[in-house]
């Protein structure tokens, strides 16, 4: 590479603009680390007149990014539009190609299209880097690929979603609602103002979990459908019983070869307070693996905005600059296999279950038989009558049992009459 380079960014959102700046009052120390002179050539994003915290060059901006490859000579390109396919997907693949080495910290991209972008990347001998698109301002990335390397992963699991672990962190600090709590968050920009879903209902954390298991397992990002869900349905009443019990609820990633067998999912879960996981708060993110000989390796940071997202986008760039061709996941996409996928319905769990109920004699028996007859095991029974109402809230801790069991013996209650909303399930952390 030439001591002058030409850089790209496509996508001035939040991250996008606050990359530029960062460039540009970071330069001198760049050339210092790296011997290479950084020049922005190119900007692109759809409106090239929207107000922005920093002022742009205007004379060097595109609102179509793929006329910058006919008109520029560019380096490096920093994807940061955020999509799984259309444009994001355009961009990378028009620049790889072309023989440029590509940044993102598109998780979305990379747990759709990465084995293909990867191959790509090998084969026009450019750099496909992406430590930004798993827990921001934490080198998980980097740490597996090149710190753990001669180390055999066999899980690695942790909070991968800064906005969802906020929310959860006040709703038991501050006793107020979902719904409060995720206005707060939007306010202070640690979700997203128009449409948070992907965050709060496990997609997001999910798709770093598909990331995090091609790097631990040198495997192709599997596509098999898994167990996915959010905190849409945790409701302040099961933080305060959670608080009772010594635990917390923490949305969790996990990743895991079980049996020979790779099983990821993402899922609310309860944690002893007294547990590393359990203190990790805030928009606080935590990534821990395990594997031999190292055995557990921990890494916090923050990890979700646009400064510890760019603190990864500009590692991954002074690492292009020092020079060499690194596989986009580690070794070779040639060597890099198929997973077989475990069953989700054999995952075993120790179960929570909330259950609103009319305050009637016969209830709990029938509740409790109903878990007799597919032999789940209680371990706990917690009853708070609501007498005003004649209505009361039963909570069952249960022993460990199988996601398919759990699944059949709970249909039965979306038809009775004095139960008054489906159960509500969060799994204990084993």
């Amino acid at each position: 590479m030439n001591k002058f380079v030409n850089i790209a960014i496509v996508g001035l959102g939040q991250v996008g603009i606050y990359l530029y700046n960062e460039l540009k009052i970071k330069k001198k120390d760049i050339e210092i680390k790296t011997g290479k002179k950084i020049q922005i050539v190119a900007i692109s994003a759809r409106n090239k007149n929207k107000k922005r915290k920093f002022n742009i060059d205007k004379k060097i901006f595109y609102s179509n990014p793929l006329n910058i490859f006919k008109e520029k000579h560019v380096d490096i390109l920093f994807e940061c539009v955020g999509l799984s396919d259309g444009i994001s997907k355009k961009v990378t693949e028009n620049a790889l190609k072309k023989k440029i080495n590509v940044i993102t910290p598109n998780k979305t991209l990379i747990a759709k299209h990465g084995d293909y972008l990867a191959k790509l990347a090998e084969k026009h001998n450019v750099n496909l880097e992406f430590e930004a698109s798993v827990a921001g301002g934490i080198p998980i990335i980097k740490t597996i690929k090149d710190g753990l390397f001669t180390n055999k992963i066999n899980k690695v699991y942790g909070i991968l979603n800064g906005t969802t672990n906020y929310i959860l962190t006040e709703m038991e600090k501050t006793g107020e609602t979902f719904d409060n709590v995720l206005k707060k968050a939007q306010q202070l920009g640690y979700a997203e103002p128009g449409n948070p879903k992907l965050d709060l209902n496990g997609f997001d954390a999910f798709a770093k979990v598909r990331i995090l298991s091609a790097l631990s397992y040198n495997s192709l990002i599997s596509k098999k459908k898994c167990i996915m869900e959010g905190i849409e349905n945790i409701d302040v009443k099961d933080i305060k019983i959670a608080n009772q019990l010594n635990l917390r609820i923490k949305l969790l990633g996990i990743s895991e070869i079980i049996n020979g067998k790779l099983f990821e999912t993402v899922h609310p879960c309860l944690v002893g307070k007294n547990t590393y996981i359990g203190n990790v708060n805030g928009v606080m993110n935590a990534v821990i693996t395990h594997g031999k000989p190292v055995g557990e390796t921990i890494l916090q940071g923050e990890g979700a905005g646009p400064g510890p997202t760019s603190s990864s986008l500009l590692s991954d760039l002074v690492s292009i600059l020092r020079g060499g061709i690194k596989n986009p996941f580690g070794i070779s996409s040639n060597k890099r296999k198929k997973a077989q996928v475990l069953n989700n319905n054999l995952y075993t769990n120790s179960l929570y279950l909330r259950f609103e109920v009319n305050d009637k004699s016969g209830v709990l028996s029938n509740i409790t038989n109903r878990f007799a007859k597919f032999k789940i095991s209680i371990k706990r029974i917690i009853q708070t009558p609501d007498k005003k109402n004649k209505k009361a809230t039963i909570v069952i801790i249960t022993h460990k049992t199988t996601e398919i069991n759990a699944r059949n013996c709970l249909s039965i209650f979306k038809k009775n009459k004095n139960i008054l909303k489906f159960p509500t399930l969060i799994r204990l952390y084993n």
